[in-house]
């Protein structure tokens, strides 16, 4: 992998809000972690190897809201701050991070959304009760597609 392939795959992740980056290819294997603004590159090998194409993949169909308010006056919406794949639990085997009734505090995860292979835990922005899920577990998601609604 060419070092001018390496900085636009960085500055891609970096672009889509994500705080981790890991990539490998045979022998090439690199870990960037983002603190603040500035990439720090936790591992990297011999990367002199040509980039090989992924195989083109089909989207998954967003699926339908869960559930549907009526009214969404003084309600917060946690939106998906990338495109990606929408996951309510950490492992399929887990409960879900939240369900519609729990109460919340700022900052607690909510739900992993999936972009370019890394898991990006979502935090809620407001301290409430969650009143709406609005994604079914699994699906696809987009930049600014509403998760979740927050009653504070």
């Amino acid at each position: 992998m060419k070092l001018e392939s390496v900085k636009e795959f960085v500055e891609i992740a970096k672009e889509a809000g994500a705080s981790e980056l890991k990539y490998e290819s045979g022998d090439a294997k690199i870990s960037v972690k983002f603190v603040s603004d500035q990439p720090v590159v936790m591992h990297s090998a011999p990367a002199a190897m040509p980039m090989a194409s992924a195989p083109a993949q089909a989207a998954p169909v967003a699926a339908a809201p869960v559930a549907s308010s009526p009214s969404t006056d003084g309600l917060v919406e946690i939106t998906s701050p990338f495109i990606g794949t929408f996951y309510r639990s950490s492992s399929p085997d887990s409960d879900p991070y939240v369900k519609q009734g729990d109460k919340v505090s700022k900052g607690q995860a909510l739900c992993i959304v999936e972009a370019m292979k890394i898991m990006n835990e979502i935090e809620s922005e407001a301290t409430g009760e969650i009143v709406e899920v609005c994604v079914e577990n699994e699906t696809y998601v987009e930049f600014g597609q509403v998760l979740f609604r927050v009653k504070p």
